[in-house]
């Protein structure tokens, strides 16, 4: 069964899904990309353990500080995409990694001479549980501030609340990340 549930952000609202094993998706309902994508219909509304934990952790970050903790979550997807989103999960709060830096590791991880950073591109674009699996936290190689799911001056204010310095980075001026 999928249950859902909402929190109100500074940043928007977001809607929370999740199963009997945790959270299975967090995303900004305005002016998201993938908002809700693989949610069934017959998704429940409710209150659960880990959509309060979600919410404390969300009301802690959105002060500018670490949690300290993760909420219950419960990857769902590709062994690729759940790799992808558990280095994510491993990015300290303020710090920044780029998908190469993800793809070098998980060539070695394979024992590839190499790893597509397109490939990880795809598997962060479509992480379900934003902020919390930090997908924020990947950029380009350049410094260019490419796809989030929940738009770029999203991304760039996530950035900027975990106390980043933002002149490192650039915003691109067309594309698929805008």
């Amino acid at each position: 069964m999928i249950y859902t549930n909402h929190y109100k952000s500074p940043l928007g609202n977001i809607l929370l899904a999740g199963d009997e094993e945790g959270l299975t998706g967090l995303w900004f309902t305005d002016g998201g990309r993938y908002t809700g994508l693989g949610l069934k219909k017959d998704a429940i509304p409710r209150d659960t353990e880990y959509f309060e934990q979600t919410k404390r952790w969300l009301d802690v970050y959105f002060t500018g500080r670490d949690p300290g903790f993760v909420p219950k979550i419960h990857l769902v997807g590709s062994d690729f995409r759940n790799r992808v989103g558990e280095i994510m999960c491993q990015i300290p709060f303020g710090q920044t990694v780029t998908y190469g830096w993800i793809a070098d590791r998980i060539a070695r991880e394979r024992g590839l001479e190499k790893m597509s950073a397109q490939a990880v591109g795809g598997a962060v674009g479509h992480n379900p549980i934003c902020i919390i699996v930090p997908c924020h936290r990947v950029v380009g190689a350049n410094g260019s501030l490419t796809g989030y799911g929940g738009g770029i001056l999203r991304k760039k204010a996530l950035l900027e609340l975990e106390g980043l310095d933002m002149g490192r980075f650039s915003i691109p001026r067309k594309g698929t990340a805008l």
